[in-house]
């Protein structure tokens, strides 16, 4: 028997491993399993070439748990390993020299050591996060002097063991003797969750206890003559070796992909819109499905839902900063064995292979739309509402795309009517310009609400977008720096004279000197913070008071609630009070002597503006309800209709 120490001397590996190497303890399981997948396809890759002549066999890798001995096993029938070999592999941490690995720790905070250790094959040694000590029995596939089979032991000190054993069988077996504080890695359900979790989809079968499965008995029958099924236990298999993604296109239809999308999300009760099927072997290999889900309008629970994949190995669900933060919202796998398997996602999201992949992901996504679009523009229009929070928010996170996408990024209309950005500029140009010649476009975020100035702009011709996304009022900051003499005006901004003033002047009833002398009456009714009071001579069919928005105090408020910031949301939202000076009621008001009936009539007139606005509650309401009553019933109401 040999015995000799680890190469650490200048302090224990062991405690540092069990603190950082990993966040998270379960991982140990994928580091074993994925070591046993490796020595497996090697020993395939080594029939292929003939370099290995024997029978293959059941490759199957095996995981079993005691309880009562407190041992975890992991068994393959890969390569193995000789006794030099496991001093070269095990005892010098997988080509990494120790002291290399320590002196680049030292110093380093535990997030920075996250980073570092994937760089030094320290996946065997994860085992030590939950074993107290660890055993190896294994035998090469090779022939001769030097192969006999060969059992390692270490207590999680530098000191180990190593000796010839009696195992006959090709292949590794790995004994964890599970510490007192790991207890739980030996309940069944907890390594089953951990197995479909990271080993779902390797692409050598892992077997873990049995599954019973209630199944038909072929050619029998019950007392009564029907089908008879028992109960049959069969060794339980985890894996699907060969995963939708790793297949060929041309080798799938629709309903094999959506099968696969159920597979990788059981709980999700809709379809996916569309997929991309990704097979790229250069400059980078990169394989992977990725979905189009229906984005929702609450996109954080869109995210966590690419699985990125190292080789068929599970490495983690939240890619953000791993892919533009635009594509978290998609759904699918992504598999790259230039991904590393062992380093923190900072260590990911700068490094170069995968900023590579990154790039290239979002020019095929960028490739798929435009594919669409162009081939089908009916389904991609049904489809639109769908993705458009996806697409929006792609063109506002990276220039490159939103490059690509202004080509297919539609707009929509409150008649829902679909456009390209350049199908409607040349649609409202002419009709729907500013003093300034800026083409203006009109956009309503709540067509109920804002009923009555839509039903104004279109009288007067205009068309009107409707733009109700969460990421609008973001996007239209963006279109207004990219579209050439653009100008964006929510439809309540203002009145349509002053958003899109018109050539000819509108006469006025009230004269400059009448307007101020009614101003003070009607400042009296309304919450000077909150309103600015403005006369505009606008056509005598307008309402007599409106209540209107400007646009940019407005938008800056939305944006920065959008933002989580709260300089704007501190400052109370404010709006004009716009009085028609050209309305018969208004003119009234002067020529009434009585101050009682005036204020009432301005209070009435006030409310109407505000309860268009959805800005009548409480008290008010209540007072405007029986004002309108008790006019109603003095004969003051005119017939009206609905």
């Amino acid at each position: 028997m040999q015995t000799g120490k680890i190469n650490v001397q200048t302090e224990n590996i062991f405690p540092i491993i069990k603190k950082f190497l990993y966040s998270d303890h379960e991982i140990f399981l994928r580091e074993l399993i994925s070591n046993a997948v490796d020595a497996t396809q090697k020993l395939r890759m080594l029939a292929s070439r003939d370099q290995f002549k024997g029978e293959l066999g059941d490759l199957t890798i095996e995981v079993e748990a005691d309880r009562e001995k407190k041992t975890l096993v992991i068994r393959d029938r890969g390569i193995g390993m000789t006794a030099e070999e496991v001093e070269r592999y095990i005892n010098q941490i997988a080509f990494s020299s120790a002291e290399e690995f320590l002196a680049k720790f030292k110093g380093k905070s535990e997030s920075d050591a996250a980073a570092i250790i994937g760089h030094f094959g320290l996946g065997f040694y994860s085992s030590f996060m939950v074993a107290e000590r660890v055993e190896i029995f294994t035998k090469t596939y090779k022939k001769g002097a030097g192969t006999k089979a060969v059992h390692w032991s270490c207590d999680g000190s530098p000191d180990y063991q190593l000796e010839e054993c009696d195992k006959t069988s090709r292949g590794t077996e790995i004994v964890l003797h599970i510490a007192e504080d790991s207890l739980e890695f030996l309940e069944e359900e907890r390594i089953l969750g951990l197995l479909r979790k990271y080993c779902k989809f390797l692409p050598v079968p892992i077997r873990f206890g049995e599954e019973k499965k209630y199944e038909k008995v072929e050619g029998e029958k019950d007392e009564q003559g029907n089908d008879k099924y028992e109960y049959s236990t069969r060794p339980r298999i985890i894996n699907q070796t060969d995963p939708a993604w790793k297949k060929k296109p041309a080798d799938l239809n629709d309903e094999d992909y959506r099968d696969f999308y159920r597979e990788l999300y059981p709980m999700s009760f809709e379809d996916p819109l569309f997929h991309i099927h990704l097979n790229v072997d250069y400059p980078f290999n990169l394989t992977g499905i990725l979905y189009f889900p229906k984005v929702k309008k609450n996109m954080e629970v869109q995210r966590d839902k690419i699985q990125l994949y190292a080789n068929q190995v599970f490495v983690t669900d939240q890619v953000e900063g791993i892919v533009p933060d635009f594509l978290t919202l998609l759904h699918g796998v992504l598999d790259s064995p230039d991904i590393p398997l062992n380093v923190s996602r900072s260590y990911l999201q700068s490094d170069a292979s995968v900023k590579k992949i990154s790039n290239h992901i979002m020019k095929k996504v960028a490739d798929k739309l435009e594919d669409i679009f162009r081939n089908d523009r009916e389904q991609f229009e049904k489809k639109w509402d769908d993705i458009r929070v996806f697409i929006v928010y792609g063109m506002l996170a990276e220039e490159k795309f939103y490059e690509r996408a202004e080509k297919f990024a539609l707009v929509k209309n409150v008649d829902g009517k679909f456009f390209t950005l350049e199908e409607y500029a040349l649609h409202i140009r002419g009709q729907q310009e500013d003093k300034d010649k800026k083409v203006v476009w009109l956009y309503a975020s709540d067509p109920k609400a804002q009923h009555a100035f839509i039903s104004k702009a279109r009288e007067r011709g205009y068309d009107i977008l409707l733009m109700d996304g969460p990421l609008d009022n973001h996007f239209i900051n963006l279109l207004e720096q990219k579209l050439e003499n653009a100008r964006f005006a929510r439809v309540d901004a203002d009145t349509p004279d002053k958003l899109i003033p018109r050539e000819e002047e509108v006469p006025a009833r009230l004269s400059p000197e009448e307007q101020e002398r009614l101003r003070p009456w009607i400042e009296e009714v309304v919450e000077k913070e909150r309103f600015h009071v403005v006369f505009e001579n606008l056509s005598e069919e307008e309402f007599p008071m409106l209540i209107t928005r400007p646009e940019f105090m407005r938008r800056m408020r939305e944006m920065s609630a959008i933002g989580g910031m709260s300089f704007y949301g501190d400052l109370p939202e404010t709006f004009n009070l716009v009085v028609n000076s050209n309305h018969p009621l208004v003119a009234g008001l002067i020529k009434q002597e009585d101050e009682a009936v005036r204020s009432g009539l301005i209070r009435q007139l006030r409310d109407l503006a505000l309860l268009s606005q959805h800005l009548l509650e409480g008290e008010a309401l209540t007072a405007f309800i029986q004002r309108s009553v008790e006019l109603a019933g003095a004969g003051q109401v005119p017939e009206g209709k609905e």
